[in-house]
């Protein structure tokens, strides 16, 4: 029994003494760092780069699995960019870029029970979608001349998804004395998809005005459009040169039919009521004209 624990022992000693068969390279068994280095790898299984080549881990650095030249098949990333290279440039985004807009809602003919003339109402702007400079123009010509005319120059400024606060200037012309303000209003689309513009004006010697204007559009086809509107007129102040008196001065009222051959150009057809109030129907009056007239207009509806 003693002499086969001797022996036993004796195995366990010569077998801490031995290498794994697998762990020696015959070419380096000799070496004393054998199966320490890069050539332990067992025969047959060399690592190879991202290119195919062999790699035998030898000055293996960080990032080289990605190196060498791509391969002569390799697909053009500019290929489909119409030669176009961004390259380091940043891409500008929609409310980067300015955008103008021209619409001449109104360019009609008028008539009346005694007269005839052409009335025009258009707006302009051009800008981004938080700022941008307006351009409004509104007035009548009779005779080849320019009766009555109210041009406004602002800038708009975005304050909500479909609302405008705008501040500027307006001017009065015509054959009465010219006039000008200073504006301040809003312009929007109100509940119920209705166009809304309210604006303030300030000008000379206290004058005061306040100006209201709303219009709805009901589809009654795709291209056949009714289009109501309604204009008012407030002003703080009598002007008497310009046969205008305080409080509510004028109201109009009208109704267009348009049929849009394309949606940038549309003709149409209506009618207007149009009235005077108070100390403006007095001075009106005295001057010898209609304070209340019915209109049938025709006219032309385009932007670009």
């Amino acid at each position: 029994m003693h002499n086969r624990l001797i022996m036993i022992a004796l195995l366990i000693i010569a077998g801490l003494n031995l290498s794994p068969a697998w762990a020696q390279d015959p070419k380096t068994s000799d070496d004393p760092h054998a199966g320490h280095g890069a050539s332990s790898a067992p025969a047959g299984h060399m690592n190879r780069d991202m290119s195919g080549k062999k790699n035998d881990g030898a000055g293996m650095g960080h990032g080289s699995m990605q190196g060498g030249s791509p391969p002569p098949d390799a697909r053009d990333p500019h290929a489909y960019s119409g030669g176009y290279n961004l390259g380091s440039m940043r891409p500008r985004l929609a409310d980067e870029h300015n955008f103008g807009l021209l619409l001449v809602d109104q360019l009609e003919s008028v008539r009346t029970d005694k007269n005839t003339s052409i009335a025009y109402d258009m707006q302009a702007w051009f800008g981004r979608n938080y700022d941008r400079a307006v351009l409004k123009a509104e007035g009548d010509i009779d005779g080849g001349k320019l009766q009555e005319a109210r041009t406004e120059l602002l800038w708009g400024h975005a304050v909500a998804a479909f609302w405008d606060v705008q501040l500027g200037v307006r001017h009065d012309s015509g054959v009465d004395p010219s006039r000008t303000w200073v504006a301040f209003g809003v312009q929007g689309l109100a509940p119920y998809w209705f166009e809304t513009e309210a604006t303030a004006y300030f000008g000379e010697d206290g004058r005061s005005a306040l100006r209201f204007d709303a219009e709805y559009e009901l589809l009654l086809t795709q291209r056949l459009i009714l289009q109501p509107r309604i204009e008012a007129n407030f002003y703080g102040k009598r002007d008497a040169a310009r046969e205008l008196g305080s409080g509510l001065s004028d109201v109009t009222m009208g109704l267009r039919l348009r049929y849009e051959i394309r949606r940038e150009f549309a003709p149409y057809v209506g009618i207007e009521r149009a009235r005077k109030f108070g100390g403006t129907k007095d001075l009106v009056r005295a001057a010898g004209k209609d304070t209340d007239e019915s209109r049938v207009v025709a006219g032309v509806r385009f932007w670009f």
